[in-house]
């Protein structure tokens, strides 16, 4: 997501370290899939909290009258605000497999931003350059230091014969997992400590057999 989001990020001593997120995004993913089957690309949707979207107006000076209707030159300048500066390792946090591999997704291009019931919406597309068959495919949206939390509470589009399902994380295992985690640092030491993925809302692709 937005790299310069770890300026706000405190980094505390490990016993006080909690999985305790600061932005709060609701997801939604449209999976294209060809006519052979193969997934040929996900558009990813982040629609970010009240707080967090007053932050982005105040910081780039947009919405000075308050009433989050932006212009269309504030819209402008507001287009592609969480792409910039992506670092050659951030990943997106979004996480596709199939199988267990992990699979290679492509540079983001923006899909547009709007501001809807005063929270910034935005979309991007990443293509994946080798298609795989989307039968099977698990798609996971992260953010590896819980910093940000998402949700995919926005829904899955994809075409039939194909479906979703999506797994909400088990939190008392997280908590659990979580703990042990911190019981193997120092107390003393400064840890970021990279929990997302428990956290996670997990996508599970099947597709019927066309017939």
């Amino acid at each position: 997501m937005i790299r310069w989001l770890a300026c706000f990020l405190i980094l505390l001593p490990a016993a006080q370290a909690q999985a305790h997120p600061h932005v709060f995004v609701d997801t939604a993913l449209r999976v294209e899939i060809d006519e052979a089957g193969r997934a040929t690309g996900i558009e990813v949707s982040w629609s970010y909290d009240d707080f967090f979207t007053l932050l982005i107006f105040e910081d780039m000076g947009l919405d000075p009258d308050g009433d989050a209707e932006l212009t269309e030159a504030e819209l402008a300048a507001l287009q592609g605000f969480d792409l910039d500066n992506w670092p050659e390792d951030f990943e997106g946090d979004l996480y596709v497999y199939a199988g267990e591999q992990k699979l290679a997704l492509g540079t983001p291009e923006p899909r547009g931003v709007r501001v809807e019931n005063g929270r910034i919406v935005s979309a991007h597309y990443r293509p994946l350059p080798e298609p795989p068959a989307a039968d099977g495919l698990r798609i996971l949206q992260y953010d590896p230091t819980y910093y940000v939390a998402y949700e995919v509470t926005r829904g899955v589009e994809l075409p039939a014969p194909c479906r979703a399902e999506v797994t909400k994380p088990d939190l008392d295992a997280a908590a659990e997992a979580m703990k042990q985690e911190l019981a193997t640092v120092p107390e003393d030491a400064f840890e970021v400590m990279e929990v997302g993925d428990l956290y996670a809302d997990r996508v599970a692709i099947s597709c019927d057999p066309s017939s």
